[in-house]
């Protein structure tokens, strides 16, 4: 799969922007990072949570593998040439959901009436 078209693709959801991260290229919404890509571009790190990260490493172990920052696993490294495109823009969204939900906070509860 190919960079533009991942950014096309992360850049049309919504409030989602494309800044610098280091020497890596993030996509961001409302500033909070939801997918990088390294310098060498061979590679996209998807930050989804645990249940998604395991159900997509089942199902797509050739071209998935644990995204590690230190001893803590933090999301999925996507190898782009071995990659499906549907299932990268599917973990993109999976990502981007994830990042808005945990901004969103804990469910309000509703007032008793």
């Amino acid at each position: 799969m190919k960079l533009a078209d991942i950014r096309a693709h992360a850049l049309s959801l919504e409030a989602v922007t494309e800044e610098p991260h280091h020497t890596y290229s993030s996509f961001r919404v409302r500033g909070k990072i939801f997918v990088t890509i390294p310098p060498e571009g061979t590679h996209l790190h998807v930050f989804v949570g645990e249940e998604d990260r395991e159900q997509a490493l089942a199902m797509y172990p050739a071209f998935l593998e644990k995204l590690f920052w230190g001893s803590k696993v933090l999301g999925l490294r996507v190898d782009l040439a071995h990659a499906t495109p549907a299932v990268v823009r599917a973990l993109v969204v999976k990502a981007y959901e994830t990042r808005v939900r945990k901004d969103a906070g804990p469910p309000r509860k509703r007032a008793p009436r």
